[in-house]
């Protein structure tokens, strides 16, 4: 019976924490209990009193504030402060970027599953649907993903049909001739281009995620906006962004390109303006684009524009053919035939209004970044990874179906059998996926964890199915030739696993790192509070975020 009035009282405690009541009301129907425990039961007195001592102590703690400060949180927050690791501007900001949606859910340790199915499941638009009926499927009908690979490039008329059907402006809205499509659709085209040919998904999806149209959209002037959007809805302007370069990958943060503010001659006036040093390499479009989004760090040594010098990452628009930008040798990522290659300048002078929404945005740059990498890493690589489930799920199924050893089908075979479920298992789950995230973008948020979640996990799921896929097929699938329809696939699978934040990094820094910061309820400003100087005031708010936290994962556990 002893035993039976501990289990109670240790399971009750739990519940009630779980259900999130006040830490007083807690103890206080804890202490009721014990009473009632010491009359009733047969518990010893030195176990009542070790209960009457723990639970005064708790009580202590939550009822007496000042005290709490100066034996328990004060402690904990010098530790904190200590331990803390310095924040910089810039890893600040890709922490702040985009926003919290349900994986906010998620995090609270009690999801109100209701809220997820209450929201509708994304559909096309007439226009929408016809555009992937039509003139997607006309594009697909062009090209051979084989042929492509040989002539490393896609056919002119599968070019001029992607200007002239408006490819390169599904984001761009209609008031600037672009089809001002939603994101599911952006999906979908990709999705459904990616399964033709890897090359065409890549060759559409730049302009369409992180590329001068979305950044102009959201951080441009007007001038530039009327200016530009218009020409990369035409098709009159190719563009690309270059970011990664030969010291930067995935620190990107660690860029050592420059801009120098300084005074030049443009347009035969002297203006005030930057004079870029850079040196950008694996820029997808990069040796065929005329219109080049350039990432570098700003400064301004002679104080030009005001007292500090370092300014911060920048973000700039330069035309391809303005003196000193050289496009460098093509490069060939494991043999695909999607432009891609080094570009650099050297001594390049282009005035203020050349910056991605003017000289307001200078120094901004990594913040634009930001939150426009976690809008489009939430359509692009997942529609790829996706697009590549639903094509192994195809065309191994028909081929076990059809293929015969020992007078059976491979399908009948359960090993084959086995790789067949978890290719269509995954199929459905990175769809599901898909359709999610891309409802969240067109329901306006900017979810910088879930697409990271998405970007790593469905192209390593699509890497996991084409690997099935190769299995199933055996030699057909090796001996590359017009007829091996997953040869390419398999060639091209790491790139997508690399590109746009490589996975690893994806998975320790944006799921794990960013998301569990973010997404908490608590961790983003306790680790704000740490920075304060102001400590007696700093010290007040983070006793009461600690509580809480401490409470949130008292309920959780």
């Amino acid at each position: 019976m002893l035993l039976l009035w501990l289990v109670v009282l240790v399971i009750g405690a739990a519940y009630l924490t779980h259900r999130r009541l006040a830490p007083l009301q807690i103890l206080g129907i804890m202490a009721a209990y014990v009473l009632l425990m010491g009359i009733f039961s047969s518990a010893p007195g030195w176990l009542l009193a070790l209960i009457w001592v723990v639970l005064a102590l708790k009580i202590a703690l939550v009822a007496l504030p000042e005290w709490r400060r100066k034996v328990f949180t004060g402690p904990v927050f010098s530790w904190f402060q200590r331990t803390l690791p310095p924040m910089s501007q810039t890893e600040r900001e890709a922490i702040d970027a985009g926003t919290v949606w349900w994986d906010g859910e998620l995090f609270s340790g009690r999801p109100d599953w209701r809220t997820l199915l209450a929201y509708p499941a994304p559909k096309l638009t007439e226009e929408e649907q016809a555009f992937i009926d039509g003139p997607t499927e006309a594009l697909c009908a062009m090209v051979s993903d084989w042929q492509i690979g040989q002539d490393l490039d896609l056919p002119p008329e599968a070019w001029d049909h992607i200007k002239q059907h408006g490819f390169f402006a599904l984001i761009i809205p209609k008031e600037y001739g672009g089809k001002g499509f939603s994101a599911y659709a952006h999906s979908q085209v990709a999705m459904k281009l990616a399964t033709r040919s890897g090359d065409l998904a890549s060759t559409v999806m730049v302009p369409n995620s992180l590329g001068p149209a979305e950044l102009l959209l959201h951080y441009g002037t007007d001038e530039q906006r009327n200016h530009y959007l218009p020409r990369l809805a035409r098709g009159d302007e190719i563009p690309c962004f270059a970011l990664t370069g030969p010291l930067a990958g995935s620190d990107a943060g660690a860029m050592p390109d420059t801009g120098i503010i300084c005074k030049g001659q443009w347009n035969g006036e002297e203006v005030l303006g930057l004079r870029l040093n850079w040196e950008k390499r694996y820029i997808t479009l990069g040796p065929v684009a005329t219109l080049l989004g350039l990432a570098f760090k700003a400064y301004d040594p002679d104080h030009l524009l005001g007292d500090e010098e370092q300014l911060g990452i920048s973000l700039a628009l330069i035309p391809t053919d303005t003196p000193g930008v050289d496009i460098g040798k093509r490069h060939l990522p494991l043999g695909a035939a999607f432009m891609n290659g080094p570009n650099s300048g050297k001594d390049v002078f282009v005035p203020l209004s050349f910056l991605i929404g003017g000289q307001a945005m200078l120094g901004k740059g990594w913040m634009m970044l930001m939150n426009c990498l976690s809008v489009g890493r939430s359509i692009s690589l997942p529609a790829v990874g996706t697009g590549a489930a639903k094509y192994t799920s195809l065309v191994t199924g028909q081929y076990a179906n059809i293929r015969e050893q020992f007078n059976v089908p491979l399908a009948a075979f359960e090993g084959i059998q086995e790789s067949l479920a978890r290719i269509g298992g995954n199929a459905w789950l990175m769809d599901s996926a898909r359709l999610l995230t891309a409802k969240a973008v067109d329901l306006g948020e900017k979810p910088s964890v879930l697409s990271a979640i998405l970007k790593y996990h469905l192209t390593e799921r699509g890497r996991e199915c084409i690997q099935h896929a190769m299995d199933v097929h055996g030699g057909k699938a090796i001996i590359m030739g017009p007829n091996n329809y997953l040869g390419r696939n398999w060639q091209g699978a790491p790139i997508f696993i690399t590109v746009e934040g490589a996975n690893i990094l994806s998975r320790n820094l944006m799921i794990f790192g960013q998301g569990a910061i973010r997404c908490h309820p608590f961790v983003l400003n306790e680790m704000a509070l740490a920075g304060r100087e102001d400590r007696d005031q700093a010290l007040r708010e983070f006793d009461d975020l600690l509580m809480k936290h401490v409470m949130f994962a008292a309920g959780n556990a």
